[in-house]
């Protein structure tokens, strides 16, 4: 494995959770980033090189971004919002990932793209229920808006300095393990 391909990965995992915070922001990070050619794509996925797919994932990165502002639509969107993550980590990563098999570029892609998208996306959902139970959805836009700036470092850092996104990711899984082991114990408290 050279060092390209690992760089690649290193691509794949932080776009992946990335769009754990925000489905649609990676991947128009990743549009941008292949239109203007910073980042070559496998060839199956040069279609997100394209202008409608820049057009189209922007339009949708900013209304995503934009409603998850709005107390009780953000929770709706949540619904949907976990398996289209899951969806949208295995597409970064298996467009990203560089002189891999493809069994192995989808192993990559479903494990640790989809995987790590959807347990973000998850941990996110219940925190953002936690907090409208709590506080009738006035505390959500706060959430939202660090959700969508972590969002925004993680495809930043992703595009220009891959391996640093990795590690980047390993402290949002440590932190996100902590506050859902946390959220875990205050309701099993409450409960009992």
């Amino acid at each position: 494995m050279n060092f390209d391909t690992i760089l690649s990965i290193a691509l794949g995992i932080g776009l992946a959770a990335g769009t754990g915070f925000r489905v649609f922001l990676p991947l128009f990070a990743l549009s941008v980033s292949a239109y203007f050619g910073v980042w070559p794509l496998n060839e199956n996925w040069q279609w997100l090189a394209s202008t409608n797919a820049l057009i189209i994932l922007g339009i949708a990165a900013i209304t995503e971004s934009l409603s998850y502002l709005i107390p009780f639509v953000d929770n709706l969107l949540d619904t949907i919002a976990v398996p289209l993550a899951g969806l949208a980590g295995t597409a970064v990563m298996a467009s990203t990932a560089a002189d891999l098999s493809p069994a192995v570029t989808w192993a990559l892609a479903i494990i640790a793209g989809g995987g790590a998208a959807a347990a973000i996306k998850s941990t996110n959902a219940v925190t953002r229920a936690a907090s409208t139970a709590t506080t009738g959805g006035l505390a959500n836009p706060v959430f939202s808006i660090i959700e969508t700036g972590i969002a925004v470092v993680m495809s930043i850092l992703s595009l220009f300095v891959p391996i640093l996104a990795v590690f980047v990711v390993l402290m949002v899984a440590f932190w996100l393990y902590r506050k859902y082991t946390r959220y875990q114990r205050n309701r099993r408290q409450a409960a009992g």
